[in-house]
């Protein structure tokens, strides 16, 4: 006859407690490894959001001295209250239609027929969405600037409240920074060294929050390039900028990037296409 334990049930609760106790404790001890291991390769620390990425955050206008000070606190926080925006700005991307790849200089990568098309049902999309758009921008590039007339004139002018359409050179199409990981069509390091700079220009320039005078949220259009639009994707998102290279966009397609008061941004929408037909989609 075998010997048989049996486990008297007035100790069951404590020994489950026991062993609960011990799991969790476990847990707890290597939870820091487990979040490394589980979730980023290589133990990769997790990047923290920066706050103050546009050098706008309300405490940025605080000197160092008077934050240190208590006697000043009542101050410090009445200006921090002062400048502390109140709307949100929304950033409509578009890049431009199709063009004429066999074009030598820029005014002959002018739009084709097709491209001309898409714009129009970008345009015509946009209209649907019955945004107040407040302001529009575009490249100083021939297909950019096609793209954006065609777009202008398919809004409603009863609903923007557009006064002029800005041109901007900083928007011009270029390699922004060498992708990672890299592709067979090498580029000398001098052409991300000056391409990425004026790039980056057009980000610091155009990515912000509102300034405090801003009331009412906005809607703001910008007609650019492939390039442009993705390293911005990947500059507002904090993303490693060298990803860029990692997603594609559609001709006259739409993406989206909110700046919220607090600094906080999200992206609302990524190369949105689905407007257009399935033979109206390229890719150049």
């Amino acid at each position: 006859m075998g010997f048989r334990f049996k486990l008297n049930p007035k100790h069951t609760n404590k020994v489950m407690m026991m062993f609960g106790g011990l799991v969790g404790y476990y847990i707890w001890k290597n939870e820091k490894s487990y979040s490394y291991s589980l979730l980023l390769p290589n133990n990769q620390p997790l990047v923290p959001w920066d706050w103050n990425w546009d050098k706008r955050e309300p405490s940025a206008f605080i000197a160092k001295e008077s934050k240190s000070d208590s006697t000043e606190e009542d101050k410090v926080s009445e200006v921090v209250k002062s400048q502390k925006p109140c709307a949100t700005r929304h950033l409509i991307f578009i890049r431009h239609g199709q063009y004429n790849l066999d074009g030598t200089i820029d005014e002959e990568r002018y739009l084709t027929k097709l491209g001309r098309e898409q714009a129009e049902m970008t345009g015509k999309r946009l209209k649907e969405l019955s945004w107040n758009y407040t302001r529009f921008v575009h490249s100083t590039m021939t297909r950019a600037t096609q793209t954006a007339e065609i777009i202008y004139n398919q809004l409603d002018n009863k609903l923007h409240s557009i006064e002029k359409i800005e041109s901007c050179d900083l928007l011009r199409e270029g390699a922004p920074i060498r992708p990672e990981p890299g592709i067979g069509n090498w580029k000398a390091e001098m052409h991300y060294f000056s391409e990425g700079a004026r790039i980056e220009a057009a980000f610091r320039r155009y990515f912000h929050r509102a300034p405090i005078s801003q009331t009412k949220n906005s809607y703001e259009i910008f007609v650019c390039h492939a390039n442009v639009i993705r390293y911005f994707v990947c500059r507002a998102l904090q993303l490693q900028p060298e990803a860029w290279l990692r997603m594609s966009l559609h001709n006259g397609s739409i993406t989206i990037l909110s700046i919220r008061p607090d600094g906080r941004v999200s992206l609302k929408m990524l190369g949105d296409c689905g407007y257009m037909p399935v033979d109206m989609l390229t890719f150049n």
